[in-house]
């Protein structure tokens, strides 16, 4: 049986709307152009995703197989969810870009940047992976410099995170990890592929890069860098199946100790946008915990942390850019009462920010206690961490949702309530953050089936790591009588 190619238009759509950019004509005519390439990239995405669901052991047949003579994009378990997510947060942040901020997004490096995100989401070859991830680093650069602003640490960062990301991934998935030694070289291999992964999601002491570019880049364009954390995809992808034990507890140490180090930040910002990114910091932390672990537990929690971090995330931070659309740059040291004229903008950042964290009923909560969970089973006693990262987060959201939305009566002369195009994107996303809460079990389950496919890659491609399996027969792939292949998790 064969399948319609719906995730590789859903790839190339967004190229086709970099095209429209080029063409100059009215602002608004051109705006709603592109709206409609991302909105059929998301309606792509969500088909190619509902295909893979519905028939998980049918490939589809696409344009690169006739070509190539196999599939350059193929979904799996773990990034079956992750396409139409990242999707729709690209659709949602450019139709919540009002007209006093068209011009400072660019909407071209906007949809090559998505391009390349799908991209490296729905492809199955490491080196491919390495080399999307790679190429994903330069929207975020030109957008620094075509606005004039500082570039030079972000370019510093990203050119390490460049470096490491590509030699460790030649050291350790290509042909270049089967030469004599390979059981060393994978060893290196796994240190520089963490070093990229360290520096790429911000752990400490490479964090320093990312408040500084959400405060500098187009805010749009920065939630968008971040918010799929498409770092932690490399550290499924890229380091998991190759580095040891030892490694990951190291890599997981240092998580924890940025998720509370960047809970503890997020307190004492006066700037909205660093309190984000160090609020962002925090929640991407625990998810690289829950990786780094490797228990089922953990994982499985970090898996669903990942989807409702990004959702709840990229919600709280289009609520402060509309804050900023509204009443320019604020400081969290006073008080500016906006409730009163736009009651629904704080919901909002209350529900997100709230969600962000993990509060019973919303789609983080099911993530958060299985994340605790796993990491109170393997480090008791630093897991403690974790929830004093939570703690601190859930503080920190509510301090700045007093200082931004109470404590003071300010009068307007125009009307600064939410609209259409906002409210659409508030009520989608508080629908997702509700729906998951209330209803966690079809996204529980995907999880866990994305944690036996981890499972296989894990226990399969490491040969110097022969107990590494043992952690994992507390928990059986849901169908012990079928065969997967280790790269996409389909039957053979």
């Amino acid at each position: 049986m064969t399948l319609f190619p719906w995730l590789e238009l859903a790839v190339v759509a967004p190229l086709l709307g970099v095209l429209v950019t080029l063409r100059r004509g009215d602002a608004d005519i051109s705006r709603n152009r592109r709206l409609v390439v991302s909105g059929f990239t998301l309606f792509c995405a969500i088909a190619a995703w509902l295909q893979f669901t519905l028939w998980p052991d049918t490939i589809a047949v696409s344009i690169g197989h006739k070509l190539l003579g196999f599939t350059p994009l193929e979904l799996t378990q773990i990034s079956a969810p992750l396409v139409p997510l990242t999707a729709l947060l690209h659709f949602l942040t450019l139709l919540a870009t009002l007209r006093t901020k068209m011009k400072r997004l660019a909407y071209g490096r906007v949809l090559f940047s998505e391009t390349i995100q799908l991209a490296t989401l729905a492809s199955t070859s490491p080196v491919v992976v390495a080399l999307l991830l790679a190429i994903g680093v330069a929207p975020a650069y030109e957008d620094l410099r075509a606005r004039k602003a500082p570039t030079r640490m972000f370019g510093l960062f990203m050119g390490i995170y460049v470096a490491l990301l590509l030699v460790g991934t030649l050291l350790g998935h290509s042909a270049w990890s089967g030469i004599r030694g390979g059981e060393a070289w994978h060893s290196v291999a796994g240190l520089m592929l963490i070093g990229a992964v360290l520096v790429r999601n911000g752990m400490v002491p490479f964090h320093t890069w990312m408040p500084h570019y959400v405060e500098h880049a187009a805010f749009g364009q920065a939630i968008l860098f971040i918010t799929p954390m498409i770092g932690a995809y490399a550290a499924v992808v890229l380091v998991l199946p190759i580095a040891s034990e030892w490694q990951l507890r190291v890599m997981a140490l240092l998580s924890l100790f940025t998720a509370a180090y960047a809970a503890g930040m997020s307190l004492v910002q006066t700037d909205p946008r660093r309190m984000f990114a160090y609020l962002f910091l925090s929640n991407s932390s625990m998810v690289l915990v829950g990786f780094e672990l490797a228990t089922p537990i953990g994982m499985t929690g970090a898996l669903c942390l990942w989807i409702s971090a990004s959702l709840a995330l990229t919600g709280f931070g289009l609520t402060i850019r509309a804050v900023e659309a509204r009443l320019g740059s604020i400081s969290l040291r006073e008080f500016q009462g906006l409730y009163e004229h736009a009651p629904m903008l704080g919901v909002f950042f209350l529900l997100t920010g709230l969600a962000s964290i993990g509060f019973p009923g919303t789609i983080g909560f099911v993530g958060a206690e299985l994340l605790v969970e796993g990491v109170m089973e393997t480090l008791p006693i630093t897991g403690m961490a974790i929830v004093l990262a939570g703690a601190l987060n859930g503080i920190a959201v509510m301090q700045a949702y007093f200082r931004i939305f109470t404590g003071k009566r300010r009068s307007v002369t125009i009307s600064i309530n939410t609209r259409w195009q906002e409210q659409v994107a508030i009520v989608t996303l508080a629908l997702l953050i509700i729906g998951g809460g209330i209803y966690p079990q079809p996204g529980l389950m995907s999880r866990r089936r994305a944690v036996n496919e981890i499972h296989t890659t894990r226990i399969a491609a490491p040969p110097s790591e022969p107990a590494e399996a043992s952690m994992w027969q507390l928990f059986p792939p849901l169908n012990p009588h079928s065969k997967t292949s280790p790269v996409s998790g389909r039957k053979s």
